[in-house]
């Protein structure tokens, strides 16, 4: 095939490119629109096209279709509402004890998706995400006893001043790169937790008990605490597939793999980071203030403890960083591991560490990860493959 007339000017968006050759007539192949990937085969060119809404079919190449789901995520829209419905009902024939339980899975999966959506899709390897877990815990706490806010409404207002706390701390944060932003993270969280145990009248070191909701019948409270839980996890997970799908979620991937290029290509580094940055802290406010309401109590130690950013990592890993299906197993995994065998003390902590030692060597990228190489399963499949047509 001729090559396109010379005129033609490049109508691609930011970060995506195009070959100014295009494979033979009567090929047919499926290839991935990822921002800045160019592939070829051995022998002949393959054309790699943006799967941009709005981009026609230019001059001498073929047509092509997007295709952005599979057989498998047809199903998700089904299984959602089934568990959905499942879990709305547990309040009135389940126990207590169940809604207590799901609503502490929520805050692990709640606290995972944002460390995953942070390090494993936008390349910020934080072990201080803790510092806003705790955060968004003491501002719901403060609203409920100091302000007279009912605590429930405080929870996605925690989680606001959260993400607006996480501004001003990302200029010191952003000073850093690799480790070095790691360790920083962890010495920024450490600063929060002496800052509010230096508190005495949110209980200092101590900590304190939400006493806002004692008017409020503990089975009352109980089923709130639980339906708010399962809002957030809707919201969280559907939130962020969407961020993925959309081409900020293309731009971010970009970034991820090489800030250079990504930059090269138009792509706003610094602000997409920042995005992701605050889009994080956010949710982990949201995951704190949360996990607070249902346990009434809270102190610097438990809130600020570096064990939380720990276990996200252990639940991403586990279940396959950089994928939505990923802090999902990792979250019910952890949660079964800590309810049979937390009472074995260290022993239970080294446990941790040989799973998550088996599972990087073994299954590098997730049990999910290896089940989607075996076979083929992705419930959020969030990449773009480009079919072309004959």
């Amino acid at each position: 095939m001729k090559k396109p007339d010379s005129e033609m000017k490049n109508t691609l968006g930011p970060g995506l490119r195009r070959d100014d050759e295009s494979s033979a007539n009567g090929h047919s192949t499926v290839i991935p629109a990822q921002a800045g990937i160019h592939q070829s085969s051995a022998g002949t060119h393959s054309t790699v096209i943006p799967a941009q809404a709005g981009i026609h079919r230019l001059p001498g190449i073929p047509a092509f279709d997007v295709i952005r789901s599979n057989r498998f995520s047809v199903v998700l829209p089904f299984l959602t509402a089934a568990i959905f419905l499942f879990a709305l009902s547990i309040p009135w024939w389940g126990e207590s004890s169940w809604m207590r339980e799901v609503v502490e899975i929520s805050c692990y999966f709640v606290f995972a998706m944002m460390w995953n959506l942070l390090a494993g899709y936008g390349g910020m390897v934080s072990i201080g995400q803790q510092a806003f877990l705790g955060f968004g815990g003491y501002i719901m706490l403060i609203l409920g006893n100091e302000a007279g806010m009912n605590p429930f409404i405080a929870i996605p207002i925690a989680a606001i001043a959260t993400a607006a706390i996480a501004y001003p701390v990302s200029f010191i944060a952003f000073r850093l790169q690799g480790g070095y932003f790691a360790i920083g993270t962890w010495v920024i969280a450490e600063v929060f937790r002496l800052s509010f145990a230096n508190l005495h009248w949110v209980g200092g070191g101590s900590g304190t008990s939400l006493i806002a909701l004692r008017d409020i019948e503990r089975s009352v409270r109980e089923s709130t605490t639980y339906f708010i839980a399962l809002a957030c996890v809707l919201l969280v997970t559907f939130g962020v597939y969407a961020f993925l799908r959309s081409k900020r979620g293309l731009a971010l991937l970009a970034i991820r793999d090489n800030e250079v290029a990504a930059s090269s290509q138009g792509i706003d580094v610094v602000r997409m980071k920042l995005a992701v940055y605050l889009i994080a802290a956010g949710g982990a406010g949201l995951a704190g203030a949360l996990y607070f309401v249902s346990n009434l109590r809270i102190s610097p130690d438990a809130a600020f403890s570096v064990n939380w950013t720990a276990f996200a990592i252990f639940m991403v890993v586990i279940g396959g960083i950089g994928r939505i299906e990923g802090p999902i197993i990792g979250a019910l995994l952890f949660w079964l591991l800590n309810k049979f065998f937390s009472d074995y003390g260290s022993w239970y902590l080294v446990g941790l560490g040989l799973i998550a030692i088996v599972v990087t060597i073994f299954f590098r990228d997730g049990i999910w990860g290896a089940l989607q190489r075996r076979f083929g399963w992705s419930l959020f499949p969030t990449h773009r493959w480009l079919k072309m047509r004959t």
